[in-house]
């Protein structure tokens, strides 16, 4: 079968069952309404950024959420009990030392598991297109062909994004080339992926990025994109937060 054909959406794909949540930052860019809160309970259209997620997760029918914790984790984590509505939430604890989004993935795996897994950022905000963006994610996935797919918008659409876009897509969607900071790239990763735990190894100790293993995955022709149907808004400043809830007042 052809990559093209391999990797056309068929209604009814399995979301996995799992997703990991990354919510440790510092939320540096996010200062000062991050002085006396985790960055995920920073409020955007009338709930925090990681309720806006939980829903996503829940209405895509996700079961159970790994979620990392560092900066103020106790109110994190008082948080989530609330919001937990019938999932499952395991924490991984980085309180101790903040190991970034790859050293936050190595950490968590044991509580991930061996199956295929989301995993989203907790500071960016989306609406969905014609269909579920989690659900046609997952009707993408192909194992055989894949260790990471990655939703993306076009650079056009990436609402607040300060960059210049992190990747090129082949048409087949096959990711071309690495993220490179400051090169003009056409696709911006919207913090939302599916992940094979197999991609989650031969790690260095301590924090390092996810750009590791994309690289990886990357030089031997294993990782994807698809190009979300909907808006996606990147909430990492004060200065976002109106932009974000003006566009989504205007429909």
């Amino acid at each position: 079968m052809s990559p093209q054909l391999a990797l056309r959406p068929e209604p009814g794909g399995s979301v996995p069952a799992t997703a990991m949540v990354m919510a440790a930052g510092l939320g540096k860019r996010m200062r000062p309404l991050t002085a006396t809160r985790p960055k995920p309970l920073v409020e955007v259209a009338g709930k925090p950024l990681i309720d806006h997620v939980f829903d996503r997760l829940r209405a895509a029918g996700v079961r159970r959420v790994v979620i990392n914790v560092h900066y103020l984790a106790d109110a994190l984590e008082a948080h989530l009990q609330r919001i937990a509505g019938g999932m499952e939430v395991v924490v991984s604890d980085e309180r101790a030392r903040l190991m970034e989004t790859g050293g936050g993935l190595v950490q968590a795996l044991p509580l991930i598991g061996d199956a295929p897994f989301l995993c989203i950022n907790s500071d960016n905000l989306w609406v969905d297109g014609p269909v579920d963006a989690l659900k046609l994610l997952a009707s993408r996935w192909n194992p055989a062909l894949m260790d990471a797919l990655l939703l993306m918008v076009p650079l056009a659409r990436a609402h607040n994004h300060p960059g210049h876009g992190d990747f090129h897509l082949a048409p087949d969607g096959r990711i071309s080339g690495r993220r490179r900071p400051g090169r003009v790239a056409p696709f911006v990763w919207t913090g939302v992926q599916i992940l094979s735990p197999a991609l989650i190894a031969d790690a260095p100790d301590g924090p390092f990025s996810t750009n590791l293993f994309w690289n990886r995955a990357i030089e031997v022709g294993r990782a994807y994109g698809q190009v979300h149907q909907g808006l996606w808004f990147d909430v990492g400043a004060p200065a976002s937060i109106g932009r974000t809830e003006a566009l989504l007042a205007d429909g």
